[in-house]
């Protein structure tokens, strides 16, 4: 929590700023600040009592001043001061899309306007569209931009932005002239919630496409209408979704699939580069004077740089250009490389298909393996298993293996981490097991001391093999557990034991920031879809995007491994 209020700060200090027209490198500063506390995998008041902090590159000393104060009083004098110089409803105008402070700025001073019902008031005068550099097209484009924020209900998840935009894309792939075709935006760098979706098209007769779109028949309203882009909110079965089509030239269209793509921060960083070789960066190409240099191929616009291809899950400003430019970016895992599920649920406790079943349709998903995980008895809600139960489990496994033929089934179990950090079964039952997951999934809201015991103490027993969904979030409805992951991803790597990249996109947890945290100290990451159908057995790709922006490669993902190297592994620290 406190990391992502002085990222806030921070970057709503940098908007000030440029609202009143401050020095540009400090502005830039402190969205660097921001940028990099947002970012951080472990909390940053331990980073700055270990002394990390100050060691971190874009940290100066005045910024660290201004930490130590938050730290200190909850308060940064220097964001009270700025607030002062603003009217206090000015910076909601920075909530409607397409508004950044430049806009803002002029609107404020031209027309003094510090509100959205102020500025509503304006567009409707004609005031706004008066201005120099808005016009009426700009002007009805933030009118329907307030209109979207005010219904709007927030950032949807990976899952339903996706489904946006194979909606968009299966109604558009048939047209005559389309040459190329593909997402962008955050949906193409696999974020785990998503604004709006973007998706990028190459034609020549960009008007006749984007009528396509805007008459589709899951269009509820269409925002914009041009000859090149398109604006509409559209419904799909999960909920509306805001979705932008835009048409470039062919010659254009590797610069405006990387321009595009973002994020934000990482175009930054190209562009800075391209300054710096005297080149010129943008949607259209990568120019040397009027001359292009590339632009068709997005591959080229990163050679042209001096850069090895970034792949667009590793495009955050997280290291990647500082790696490219080595030739060390990391070869990142992929849905092909997953030989297994480590985490499904049988309706033994509350999926809904036998063992069987779940074998046979993994199988045809192309795995060698599945590990049966059905919950301890501690979940009744989640019909656990009762010890008994899972005796009579186990022999039934081990029948079914001697039966079927190109996949083995693990035995297993999710062993709940009861509150006094004991372990839902007892060592002997466990000890007969193949693979054990072990979580929390009661007293979430504990203090932060007290979660991050339980999963320390789980950590240390033999038979735990990793630990799954480590945070217990639910995107959009349940804040992550206050929990210490610098110390839980510590003690993974002395114990031995994996965590899990749950790959249901409810939970994507660990996320991406934590999977490079665990990486970095040697931690196996296990990748498991939490399938309670065989439905869910799809999800693994959710997972394995979210590894790879942690920058998982093969070798750091356990379930890359054949079940006879897993089960050699997972007895190794039984040994240890």
């Amino acid at each position: 929590m406190k990391n992502a209020l002085l990222s806030e700060l921070f970057e709503q200090m940098a908007d000030i700023m440029e609202i009143l027209g401050e020095d540009r490198f400090r502005i830039n500063s402190y969205r660097k600040v921001a940028r990099i506390i947002s970012d951080m995998p472990s909390d940053v008041e331990m980073a700055l009592a270990t002394g990390r902090l100050a060691e971190t590159p874009g940290i100066g000393k005045s910024s660290l001043a201004k930490i130590e104060e938050f730290l200190k009083t909850g308060t940064i004098t220097a964001h009270k001061e700025l607030l002062k110089k603003i009217p206090p409803t000015l910076l909601e105008l920075l909530t409607i899309p397409g508004m950044g402070p430049k806009g803002v700025k002029a609107i404020y001073e031209k027309l003094k306007v510090t509100s959205i019902a102020e500025l509503k008031d304006a567009i409707a005068s004609g005031a706004v569209a008066e201005l120099s550099g808005f016009g009426d097209k700009k002007a009805a484009g933030i009118a329907k931009g307030i209109e979207f924020l005010e219904r709007a209900t927030g950032r949807i998840r990976l899952d339903q932005a996706l489904e946006a935009a194979d909606l968009v894309i299966a109604e558009l792939e048939g047209l005559a002239g389309i040459q190329r075709m593909q997402e962008a935006g955050s949906v193409r760098r696999r974020a785990e919630t998503i604004g709006d979706v973007d998706i990028l098209v190459a034609a020549n007769k960009g008007k006749r496409i984007i009528e396509a779109f805007t008459k589709a028949p899951f269009v509820q309203e269409v925002l914009a209408a041009g000859a090149t882009k398109g604006s509409a909110m559209i419904r799909t079965e999960s909920c509306p979704v805001h979705v932008d089509v835009r048409v470039v030239p062919r010659e254009s269209f590797g610069a405006a699939a990387q321009y595009f793509t973002g994020s934000k921060q990482h175009n930054v960083r190209l562009r800075e580069i391209a300054v710096k070789a005297k080149l010129k960066l943008n949607e259209y190409g990568l120019f040397k004077g009027k001359r292009t240099i590339a632009g068709a191929v997005e591959e080229e616009i990163y050679q042209k740089l001096g850069l090895d291809y970034i792949g667009p899950m590793l495009r955050e400003d997280r290291g990647e250009v500082e790696a490219a430019k080595n030739h060390c970016l990391p070869e990142a895992v992929e849905s092909e490389d997953i030989k297994g599920d480590l985490h499904v649920h049988t309706n033994a406790s509350d999926g809904n298909c036998d063992i069987s079943e779940l074998a046979r349709a993994a199988k045809k998903l192309g795995y060698k393996y599945i590990c049966v995980t059905d919950h301890s008895k501690s979940s009744a809600i989640a019909s656990g298993l009762s010890p008994k139960e899972l005796g009579r489990q186990i022999k039934q496994i081990r029948r079914l293996n001697e039966q079927l033929k190109g996949i083995t089934i693990l035995a297993g179990t999710e062993v709940d981490i009861l509150a006094d950090s004991s372990l839902d079964f007892d060592n002997k039952l466990l000890a007969e097991l193949d693979f054990v997951i072990a979580a929390i999934h009661s007293g979430l809201a504990s203090p932060r001391e007290k979660v991050t015991t339980r999963t320390l103490k789980a950590m240390d027993n033999p038979y735990v093999h990793c630990i799954s969904h480590p945070t217990g979030r639910l995107i959009g409805q349940r804040e992550a557990m206050d929990i210490d992951i610098a110390a839980v991803v510590k003690h993974a790597a002395e114990t031995g034991t994996a965590l899990e990249v749950n790959a249901n996109p409810w939970r994507l947890d660990l996320k991406d920031t934590h999977c490079k945290m665990a990486i970095e100290a040697g931690v196996k990451l296990a990748i498991g879809t939490d399938a309670h159908s065989i439905e869910q057995l799809g999800l693994m790709g959710f997972g394995v995007a979210t590894a790879a922006r942690g920058w998982a490669t093969q070798a750091d993902v356990l379930n890359t491994l054949s079940a006879e190297k897993m089960k050699s592994w997972a007895a190794s620290k039984r040994k240890r």
